[in-house]
C-alpha cells in the first residue's frame, strides 16, 4: 500500500463517525420533528418538509466528534408569493425575513418544550434561525432550524433562489446522488486537512473565510479522489470547476466572479461562485501545506494542532520590528460572529488603503498586510498588521499640474508658495499628518472602531497583552507573510 494511503486509512479511521454517533444524531432529530410537527399542527401551520441537511444530514460526510445538526423546514414559496407580488429583489428579502423571524418566534422556538432542548434563541446570518443546545449528561450537541422556501429545482437554475438556504436543501441531495461512499470518506479527509491547517470555514484563521464543506464535496466531486485534488491543487487558481462546462475565460467576464480567487461554481446555480468566500490566504498557505506533504508524507499535516504563540524575546527580529496588533474585546456578544469578524476586516481593509498611500495617492506606509484573529470563547478580536515603512518623512513631495497648463499651474503656484518646478511638472513638499505607522494606527482605529468594540491594547507586537495577539502574530508571520512577496 502506498505512503499516502497508509496515511489517509489511519486518519480515516480516527476521524470516521461511529455508528453511535449516527445513531444518537437520528434520535434527536427524530425528538425534533415530533415537537415541531405537533405544535405546526396546534398553531395550524403549513409546511412542506423537515429534513437534517449539512453533513450531519444527508450528505452523511462528517467528522467524528462533530455533532452539530442543521434541520431545515421547507415552506412553500405559492403560499407567500401573492404577498411579494411586484416586490423589488431587496424588498422581497426584509419581507422574508419578517416571514421568518414570525415563524422562528411563534412556531419553532415555542415547540423546543423538553428539557433537553436548552436555551433556544434566535440568531441572525443573512435571515433569522433557531439556534438550541442539546445537553444530556455530559453530550453538548448545537442545533441550527433553518426555514427556507421549497423551490423546484429548475426554478432555481432559472431565475435563482429567494434566500440564499433555498438552495442548500437542493445541495445536500446532490452530494447523497453523486459521491460514492469511498468519496464521501475522501470528502471526510479533505475537510480534516483544512482544519487542521487553519483554514476552514468562516472561523478559518487564515484569510477571512476558508474552505467550506460544500466546496471539499465539490473538490471531490469535480476531481474524484483527494489523491487528485492534492496532485492538481496548485493550478486551482488558473481552472474553472464548472458543471455547466464554461471555460475560465468566459467565467471571469461575468462581473461577480472577476475578483474570485478560485472558480468552483454551484451545480444548483450557475451564478454561484462556492469558491467566492475562500481567502487567497487560505488557498496560498493550504497549496503549500500540500506541497510539502507530497513531498513528504506525514499523518501530522492531518491532525489538529491549536496555533501557537510567538516568541516576543528577539526584539531585533526584522520581521517582529515591522508587525502592530490591534487588540479587542466585544461588548455585545450576542453579535454573530460573522457580523464582527465582517466589521473589522473592513476596518482592516480602510486601514490597509489609507496606510498605503496618501490621499493624493502618493505612497505613505508602504505595502501593509493584514490579518484578524478571533476566539469567540473569550470575545477577543485581534488585527494584526505588517507594515513594509513604519517610519517614514515628515513631508513627501506632492505633485502638481504640468507647467505647460497654465490655467492649472497658476492656480497651483497660489495656493501653495513654496512650489517647485521638475521634469516639466509644479511639486510642492507636504506636511504629513502622520509620519509613523503606530500614531497612524491609533488615530485610525480610535475614529473608526465599532461601538461594539473596546481597546484591550494597539501597540507594536513585542507590546502584545493577550494571548490571542500572540497567536495572531503566528498566523501572519508563519502564516500569511512567506507566501506574499
Amino acid at each position: 500500500m502506498p505512503l499516502y494511503d497508509r496515511i489517509f486509512e489511519e486518519i480515516l479511521n480516527r476521524i470516521t463517525p461511529t455508528q453511535n454517533e449516527i445513531d444518537l444524531i437520528n434520535i434527536i432529530i427524530d425528538k425534533l420533528k415530533k415537537l415541531i410537527i405537533a405544535k405546526a399542527k396546534e398553531l395550524d401551520i403549513n409546511y412542506t418538509k423537515i429534513e437534517p441537511q449539512g453533513s450531519t444530514g444527508i450528505k452523511q460526510t462528517q467528522l467524528k466528534d462533530y455533532f452539530d445538526i442543521d434541520l431545515f423546514i421547507g415552506l412553500d414559496y405559492n403560499s407567500f408569493q401573492p404577498k411579494y407580488k411586484d416586490l423589488s429583489k431587496n424588498k422581497l428579502k426584509k419581507e422574508a425575513k419578517k416571514a421568518f423571524l414570525d415563524l422562528c418566534t411563534n412556531w419553532i422556538i415555542p415547540s423546543l418544550t423538553q428539557k433537553e432542548f436548552q436555551k433556544p434563541r434566535l440568531l441572525y446570518a443573512e435571515h433569522p434561525y433557531t439556534t438550541v443546545e442539546y445537553r444530556v449528561d455530559n453530550i453538548e450537541i448545537k442545533i441550527d432550524i433553518v426555514l427556507y422556501f421549497d423551490i423546484d429545482l429548475e426554478i432555481i437554475k432559472q431565475k435563482g433562489p429567494i434566500t440564499a438556504v433555498d438552495r442548500s436543501p437542493w445541495h445536500g441531495r446532490f452530494i447523497r446522488d453523486n459521491l460514492i461512499e469511498d468519496q464521501k470518506n475522501d470528502v471526510r479527509l479533505l475537510k480534516q486537512f483544512f482544519k487542521a491547517n487553519h483554514s476552514y470555514g468562516d472561523k478559518s484563521s487564515v484569510g477571512k473565510g476558508g474552505f467550506i464543506g460544500y466546496s471539499s464535496e465539490l473538490l471531490i466531486y469535480y476531481y474524484g479522489t483527494i489523491n487528485n485534488v492534492f496532485q492538481d491543487f496548485d493550478k486551482l487558481p488558473s481552472r474553472a470547476l464548472d458543471f455547466y462546462k464554461r471555460d475560465i475565460k468566459t467565467l471571469r467576464k461575468i462581473t461577480h466572479f472577476q475578483n474570485d480567487h478560485l472558480l468552483i461554481i454551484d451545480p444548483i446555480d450557475k451564478n454561484r461562485n462556492v469558491a467566492s468566500a475562500i481567502s487567497e490566504k487560505a488557498y496560498k498557505y493550504c497549496n503549500h501545506r500540500i506541497k510539502e506533504f507530497l513531498k513528504n508524507p506525514q499523518k501530522e499535516y492531518f491532525e489538529f494542532q491549536d496555533i501557537t504563540q510567538a516568541d516576543l524575546g528577539n526584539l531585533d527580529d526584522p520581521i517582529l520590528e515591522k508587525i502592530y496588533l490591534v487588540e479587542l474585546k466585544t461588548n455585545l456578544n450576542d453579535i454573530h460572529y460573522t457580523i464582527n469578524r465582517d466589521k473589522l476586516y473592513s476596518l482592516g481593509e480602510s486601514i490597509v488603503a489609507n496606510g498605503e498611500k496618501e490621499f493624493t495617492h502618493a505612497e505613505r506606509f508602504g505595502k501593509i498586510l493584514f490579518e484578524l484573529y478571533f476566539e469567540e470563547d473569550t470575545d477577543e478580536y485581534i488585527i494584526v498588521f505588517y507594515c513594509d515603512k513604519p517610519h517614514i518623512s515628515q513631508t513627501y513631495r506632492r505633485k502638481g499640474p504640468p507647467v505647460s497648463e497654465s490655467f492649472h499651474a497658476n492656480k497651483f503656484k497660489k495656493k501653495n508658495k513654496d512650489y517647485f518646478e521638475e521634469n516639466g511638472y509644479l511639486w510642492v513638499e507636504t506636511k504629513r499628518e502622520f509620519n509613523t505607522f503606530s500614531e497612524f494606527l491609533k488615530n485610525f482605529v480610535q475614529s473608526k472602531l465599532p461601538d461594539n468594540f473596546h481597546v484591550l491594547n494597539i501597540s507594536k507586537s513585542f507590546i502584545a497583552k493577550t494571548t490571542s495577539g500572540r497567536k495572531a502574530i503566528t498566523v501572519l508571520t508563519e502564516m500569511i507573510l512567506p507566501f506574499y512577496s
